[in-house]
């Protein structure tokens, strides 16, 4: 039944893609430079997340895209404006074809580095800048994490909302929008089943994958809880924990 569902969804997003303008530069601010991106309705992942995006009110997808800055033009259909919204969010979390997945580094070289890897909400938010093309603010930001003295003296007046904005997303709880999360950190002589059983102590697992990081001896993996709510206990007590040796433990929804 699945794998029908997502062929027949395949299909439908095939349809789509073959009368619906391109709305690539809705994208970005308007540019001459902005760059055109391509989106495959075909793709799997595409299919996946328009699941997600096609039964939300339209007022609900409209409000998200201007969250991160993107007008949404008076001349577009719903379906239309709720494929952008399929693409913004792909192309945020760098899930669309072409996009390879950076790896993690075993060493932080700045502290803004380290808060693009373990602050998903300042991510979010720096990301939310790069799209915009302001990059005076994201400048601003990046110095704003590694000196923040120096920052301040020169930028603390003309650019106070976009450094109160960023101290709150550095602040913030990474939000939890599903049962499954992906965590890194726990200590690798744990081992599988006890840091499986650390986890179920806060509920009912479905679903657990772990193995001994290639650069750290740390366990990294996911979890998939029976409800959200157990899942949003787990970020809440174990998210940004010491665990030592200058390792913090780290829990987010995937």
């Amino acid at each position: 039944m699945v794998q029908i569902r997502v062929l027949v969804l395949a299909a439908s997003l095939s349809l789509v893609s073959a009368w619906v303008p391109s709305f690539r530069r809705s994208l970005a601010p308007s540019s001459t430079t902005a760059r055109r991106m391509a989106i495959d309705y075909n793709d799997p992942i595409v299919g996946e997340e328009f699941n997600k995006v096609q039964p939300m009110a339209f007022e609900d997808v409209e409000q998200e895209l201007r969250e991160k800055g993107i007008p949404v033009p008076p001349t577009m259909n719903e379906m239309e404006i709720k494929l952008m919204l399929v693409e913004m969010r792909l192309r945020l979390s760098g899930k669309l074809a072409g996009q390879t997945e950076k790896k993690r580094p075993a060493k932080f070289s700045s502290k803004f580095e380290e808060a693009m890897w373990t602050k998903p909400m300042f991510k979010e938010f720096y990301d939310e800048l790069k799209q915009k093309g302001d990059h005076n603010a994201q400048n601003v930001v990046a110095e704003y994490l590694n000196d923040k003295t120096l920052a301040l003296q020169r930028y603390g007046k003309d650019y106070k909302a976009v450094i109160r904005r960023a101290e709150a997303a550095l602040t913030a709880a990474p939000p939890v929008n599903s049962p499954t999360l992906k965590f890194s950190g726990f200590p690798a002589n744990m081992g599988e089943s006890g840091c499986k059983m650390t986890l179920e102590a806060l509920g009912t697992i479905v679903g657990f994958e772990c193995h001994v990081s290639e650069d750290l001896p740390i366990l990294t993996g996911t979890v998939t809880f029976d409800d959200i709510e157990s899942a949003k206990k787990a970020v809440a007590q174990y998210n940004g924990m010491d665990m030592g040796m200058g390792t913090k433990l780290e829990i987010a929804s995937v």
